[in-house]
């Protein structure tokens, strides 16, 4: 049975995420030990006392919901042993960072480095531009274009066959709001985001990303990893080194990534990390695939069940 690794990205992140894993669990405990040795601070406080204001700042949030990702994939690995037979992985935006270190592509400490100065860059490009985001629900991609087209901005995540969300200015969100509820969407929701992610306005960021990812060593993956940008399987270190870099401007295609997943075999999946949006998502691009959402001892018992 061909199984699939999924994680998530900012915004799943939450108070008290990965107390249960780290306290239940040695390897769990270890990862986020070894985390705040790289980063200087103490990464499971953050993750259990916040406070939210600096939970949610990129720099934090990233790189916090990368080990309480990794964690969660400890605890499923724990309690699954060798009945786990990983065939494929993906990420979103954040969270492909999490998918290419479990293919042995990047390091446990080179990832969380990483994200921290991703998420710093992506902030400091936020703060240069003022910017957002917004969940259009109910249009097909083609009407989500024409609402972008129409109101200036980008599309930012193919989610869903139903989810898109558009980025860009902030003073160009109202316009995007009320070309989607003309165009007959269901909804239309902005997100509280700190900037225009997945746009054109993080290019600052990317250029950072690309200086610092030259110091970063990248191997080749040892199973398939599904790329943000291409919605395809990743091919050579150098090629994903360049990936990743165009990945903090370009839009997340989850929908193809997910739907290629499940058309090459994958029908048992496992959302390690916080939240459930992922699994969410997969039952409306595929409902015929099962995905277990694992962000604590019960979650990864009960997933486990799922590799057998």
């Amino acid at each position: 049975m061909s199984q699939m690794l999924l994680f998530p990205g900012q915004g799943a992140q939450a108070v008290g995420m990965g107390r249960e894993l780290a306290e239940g669990l040695d390897e769990c405990r270890t990862l986020f030990s070894k985390a705040s040795e790289v980063l200087g601070f103490d990464v499971l406080k953050l993750c259990v006392e916040g406070p939210i204001e600096e939970l949610t700042k990129s720099h934090n949030a990233q790189p916090a919901i990368f080990v309480v990702s990794r964690a969660a994939r400890a605890a499923l690995a724990h309690f699954a042993g060798s009945s786990l037979a990983v065939a494929g992985a993906a990420g979103h935006s954040l969270g492909e960072w999490a998918a290419l270190h479990e293919a042995g592509v990047v390091s446990f400490e080179d990832a969380v480095r990483i994200l921290r100065a991703r998420g710093q860059f992506m902030q400091e490009a936020c703060e240069a531009t003022p910017g957002g985001m917004l969940t259009i629900i109910g249009l097909t991609l083609d009407k989500v274009q024409e609402v972008a087209k129409t109101s200036g901005l980008e599309v930012a995540n193919l989610n869903s066959p139903v989810q898109t969300v558009l980025s860009g200015h902030a003073d160009r969100i109202a316009a995007g709001e009320a070309a989607a509820k003309a165009a007959g969407a269901k909804r239309a929701l902005r997100l509280a985001v700190a900037g225009a992610f997945h746009s054109s306005l993080m290019k600052p960021a990317a250029d950072k990303l690309a200086a610092f990812l030259q110091g970063v060593e990248f191997r080749a993956p040892q199973f398939p990893v599904w790329s943000n940008v291409t919605g395809q399987p990743h091919t050579t270190p150098d090629e994903i080194r360049r990936r990743m870099v165009a990945q903090v401007v370009s839009s997340v295609r989850w929908t193809d990534s997910y739907a290629g997943m499940v058309a090459a075999g994958m029908t048992v999946g496992f959302e390690c990390g916080p939240g459930t949006v992922l699994a969410g998502l997969g039952k409306r691009i595929a409902p015929e695939a099962s995905i277990a959402s694992i962000f604590d001892l019960a979650g990864a018992q009960e997933a486990a069940k799922l590799s057998t």
